[in-house]
């Protein structure tokens, strides 16, 4: 499924191999992997990251597939340096993997990171994995070699087991950097695996890779080939139950996440980077679409309130989708509000406020209780500028001399008046024709 995902040729036959080596966390001595025919290969993953000085335009890239292979993890080495002590976890070790090996199409740790970030959600979308890197079920192995433009690829370093996109991100840019630096000062690359030190914001040699090691790579005789089929290839008079077909998968796969994004950004004219926003927090494009089938407000204004008040209030106290305080219901319920002209917009913004503290409260009922309403009785607003002009004449004064910018002024004095339950935009409309007679 994930090879078709990344556009993969599928190897009807797939072979597994012993691939021999004596290392700490390997305690059989050996690991099965797919050396000499893996289950996919010649994929193609497109990924979009922003460029430009305000890191406002968006550009689309690709990385090539090598291959998709399925192999053992090998267990988890924990050095103390401090005791000069190494201790092995062998919790994970035989457990089986799928390696998605890409080509050197990337350029810097911004790229890698978002190629990544996209694998993540195709993975996450296909259910393949649920791909969370700080719980291991996502982890990256880095190749980083420098060259001069033209010139053949150098020799390269590998920083094993990155287990975020932000570590990823400053692990290859880091290596980029120590790399050039040491060329440059007349120094030669090791052919070594290093390791990301979050803390130091360094990567640190762990082994050398200089002397060419032979794997001893033969046919694994405990594992047959792995055989797929096709609808051409499909036997007669065989249990569906039985077989593994490709066309089956192929038609079922569900709508990859940059199908989801060009659906939000045509169905409700959204940003194409509002899309991705919504993609990229688990569970915030249900709730943006939920809150949009409940509400009457413009899905283009439904964007704002989720991602810059609901997504900054997640962001500031450090909550997924799924933990927040405030739900579908109770958002669609604060702009239908809002939208009705029921309250003003600093008004609804209180609302999500008191809605946060999450004590069951409905916005209506916090409205009522907080007396936020916007006046409606337009005679009672229109006394009430008639008072803030008649205490303001110099400012009225200016106006009529051609100084507009201070209209914003006595609008700014009835919302106190008013304690902000004035309509501005009614406010200014009284106030003009106020000004004009």
């Amino acid at each position: 499924m994930t090879g078709l995902a990344l556009s993969c040729s599928i190897n009807k036959k797939s072979l597994f191999d012993r691939k021999h080596y004596f290392y700490a966390d390997l305690p059989a001595g050996y690991q099965i992997t797919q050396q000499r025919l893996p289950i996919a290969v010649n994929g193609n993953l497109s990924y979009t990251l922003y460029v430009g000085a305000k890191q406002s335009q968006m550009v689309t890239k690709n990385v090539r597939i090598k291959q998709i292979q399925l192999e053992q993890d090998s267990g988890k080495s924990l050095h103390n340096d401090a005791r000069s002590q190494t201790f092995i976890d062998l919790n994970r070790a035989g457990v089986g993997l799928m390696e998605v090996v890409m080509e050197p199409d990337m350029c810097c740790g911004e790229e890698a990171a978002a190629a990544v970030r996209e694998l993540q959600l195709i993975l996450q979308t296909l259910g393949s994995s649920q791909a969370i890197m700080a719980e291991g079920q996502l982890r990256v192995d880095a190749n980083v070699s420098v060259r001069h433009p033209g010139e053949p690829y150098g020799v390269r370093t590998e920083v094993k087991n990155i287990n975020s996109l932000r570590f990823l991100a400053r692990a290859v840019d880091y290596e980029i950097q120590r790399q050039i630096e040491e060329l440059e000062n007349g120094g030669t690359i090791l052919n070594e695996t290093r390791a990301f030190d979050y803390k130091l914001g360094c990567t640190i040699p762990m082994r050398d890779k200089e002397g060419k090691q032979d794997y001893r790579f033969m046919p694994e005789p405990n594992l047959p080939p792995l055989i797929l089929y096709d609808a051409k290839s499909l036997p007669a008079n065989i249990d569906d139950q039985q077989v593994v077909n490709i066309d089956w998968i192929q038609e079922r796969l569900p709508d990859l996440p940059s199908v989801k994004r060009a659906r939000l950004v045509e169905q409700y004219g959204i940003l194409p980077e509002h899309s991705f926003t919504l993609l990229n927090e688990d569970g915030l494009m249900e709730l943006f679409e939920d809150v949009v089938r409940k509400t009457q407000m413009n899905p283009k204004k439904v964007i704002g309130w989720v991602i810059s008040e609901l997504l900054g209030h997640l962001k500031q106290y450090d909550l997924t989708v799924k933990e927040s305080p405030v739900n579908s219901v109770s958002l669609a319920d604060l702009l239908n509000l809002l939208e009705r002209g029921v309250i003003s917009s600093s008004a609804a913004k209180q609302v999500l406020e008191e809605l946060w503290k999450g004590e069951g409260k409905t916005p209506l009922q916090i409205v009522k209780e907080k007396r936020l309403e916007l006046i409606q009785n337009q005679r009672e607003l229109d006394q009430i500028c008639q008072a803030v002009m008649e205490g303001h004449q110099e400012e009225v004064m200016e106006i009529k001399a051609g100084n507009k910018k201070v209209l914003n002024k006595l609008i700014g004095l009835v919302q106190r008046a008013t304690q902000r339950r004035a309509d501005p935009i009614l406010v200014k409309q009284i106030l003009e024709k106020k000004l004009s007679q």
